[in-house]
């Protein structure tokens, strides 16, 4: 038979009033336990008398429980949130692993005020017992659904950060860090990402030896021991979505060596081929703009001729030679070479990084007509390189504020960037012997304040060579090949087609592919 409101206020009376003997009521609390049979009064009040005796009778503990939760799964949405509001008063002692798996479950609730209560619950727990906590995220991490598994590593995304640092222990940093290792066994893209947010931001991994961890397990997902395929599309968008999380962790200490290394020996010669995850996506930029983010931090390079090389061989692919002259000195009718700045931006970036390593690489280990042929085509490229800074500069001269803002300004400030970069990093190479002194800010980063001024300094107009840039010392003759001056109406196409907000555009596709992660159970496992 059905329980009143009046007994369940008649039985609570009797249990409020008993104080040091309440545990021999034992009948009175079991009548309100079954007040969840009754109607949508009679489960309103249980569910507030439940939780509030729960703990004078633990023999009643699995009973009680279970009645709560019969609540939070009613049909009236109501009487879920009031459940779930109480739910923390549970979690005591070997429960609260229990409670905390089962608001982890709670989550897939598409009621946003009930989605609230079961966040606000799970903080409210967290704060009593964090590793228990824990264990109930992960236990439904890794064996949960889909929706309850996406949801608790999104809640562990954006709460942990906000924990105090005396629930944010080494141990429970340790254990949050084992627990994601075994989840990262089996991941879809976007849990990656957000795993490696959450990994990112503890105390514990901000060392020199904590964020080596991290680039190793990065590295571990990248599959940098495997050859890359570069018509699969979910190994490509593997190696860029590793890649992109391995970035902000390199620094002179934690060194980019086995990436670099990767991207030289089995993505440069693959470079034309790469099939991109992301229609609109400019992949082979992509590439190079990691691979020149990198390359400041590579340490001891095995292969560092081998790969410098490669670097060098690619880097000549977007540096053309002069187009042939005919003999009355008129264009010999081969097509203009497009000067492809934002990927010689990366690629010259990149070589002058390592070239460091290995500075009599331009002197020593290519041959003299190589040499020639290269300074040839810097040469060539510096010339044309002028002719676009100074267009740039004066369509730019005097726009400020709202101006630049227009997007066309903005394609024209990011490709000043680009070509004054270029025009530096050439201006160090025609050095003889080759200099790898200079510092320039990649075009896409913020720029430093002291190189700043350090390039206000700078002339626009300065030559990348030693000659005087209006009567240029004659070069030694190859195949009748002068320098050249490209036409100065080119640079709003080419540059036209940089696009320097892809990151952004790319994230939406995270995920593709990664992973279906096997079959998991279906319904709540309470």
């Amino acid at each position: 038979m059905a329980v009143s409101v009046e007994e369940l206020y008649r039985n609570y009376g009797i249990l409020a009033d008993a104080k040091d003997n309440i545990s021999q009521h034992k009948d009175a609390y079991q009548v309100i336990l079954d007040g969840v049979k009754g109607g949508p009064k009679e489960k309103r009040l249980a569910a507030q008398f439940i939780p509030k005796f729960f703990k004078s009778f633990p023999e009643l503990a699995d009973a009680a429980i279970n009645s709560q939760l019969d609540l939070c799964e009613d049909e009236d949405v109501s009487i879920r949130r009031q459940a779930i509001k109480e739910l923390p008063q549970f979690a005591t002692g070997e429960n609260l692993p229990r409670v905390a798996d089962i608001l982890t479950q709670l989550l897939q609730s598409d009621d946003s005020a009930e989605f609230n209560l079961v966040n606000n619950a799970l903080l409210s727990i967290f704060k009593m017992d964090a590793k228990g906590t824990l264990g109930g995220l992960f236990t439904q991490i890794l064996q949960g659904e889909d929706i309850v598994r996406e949801r608790a590593i999104k809640f562990l995304s954006t709460k942990l950060k906000t924990m105090p640092e005396e629930v944010m222990t080494k141990e429970v940093e340790d254990y949050i860090f084992t627990e994601s290792k075994r989840v990262l066994e089996d991941v879809t893209g976007e849990e990656f990402v957000l795993l490696m947010k959450i990994l990112s931001a503890l105390k514990n991994l901000q060392t020199v030896s904590g964020r080596q961890q991290l680039v190793e397990l990065v590295a571990e997902q990248a599959y940098l021991e495997q050859h890359l395929n570069p018509a699969d599309t979910d190994s490509v968008d593997r190696l860029l979505q590793c890649t992109r999380q391995a970035v902000p962790l390199f620094s002179k200490n934690v060194h980019s060596t086995k990436f670099v290394t990767y991207f030289c020996e089995h993505v440069l010669p693959n470079l034309s081929t790469l099939t991109s995850p992301v229609a609109e996506l400019d992949i082979q930029l992509e590439v190079l703009k990691l691979l020149a983010e990198m390359s400041p931090f590579c340490g001891d390079m095995d292969k560092l001729e081998a790969n410098l090389t490669m670097l060098f061989d690619k880097l000549l692919e977007y540096m053309p030679l002069p187009p042939e002259e005919a003999e009355n000195g008129e264009n010999a009718g081969t097509e203009e070479p497009k000067l492809q700045f934002s990927y010689v931006e990366c690629l010259l970036f990149g070589f002058h990084q390592l070239g460091k390593k290995l500075p009599d690489f331009l002197t020593d280990k290519i041959n003299a007509e190589r040499l020639k042929d290269f300074k040839i085509r810097l040469q060539y490229f510096a010339r044309g390189l002028q002719v676009y800074i100074r267009q740039l500069r004066v369509a730019l001269q005097g726009k400020t504020g709202d101006a630049l803002k227009t997007e066309e300004n903005k394609i024209k400030v990011v490709a000043l960037k680009i070509t004054n970069n270029i025009n530096v990093l050439i201006k160090d190479l025609f050095h003889n012997p080759p200099s790898y002194k200079s510092t320039v800010t990649l075009s896409w980063k913020p720029v430093q304040k002291a190189e700043a001024a350090s390039h206000k300094r700078t002339s626009s107009d300065d030559m990348t060579t030693s000659t005087p840039q209006k009567k240029p010392s004659p070069l030694p003759k190859r195949d009748a090949r002068q320098i050249y001056n490209p036409p100065s109406g080119k640079y709003s196409a080419t540059i036209g087609n940089f696009s320097y907000e892809q990151r952004g555009g790319f994230r939406g596709g995270r995920g593709r592919g990664w992973g279906g992660r096997g079959n998991r159970s279906r319904g709540r496992i309470y």
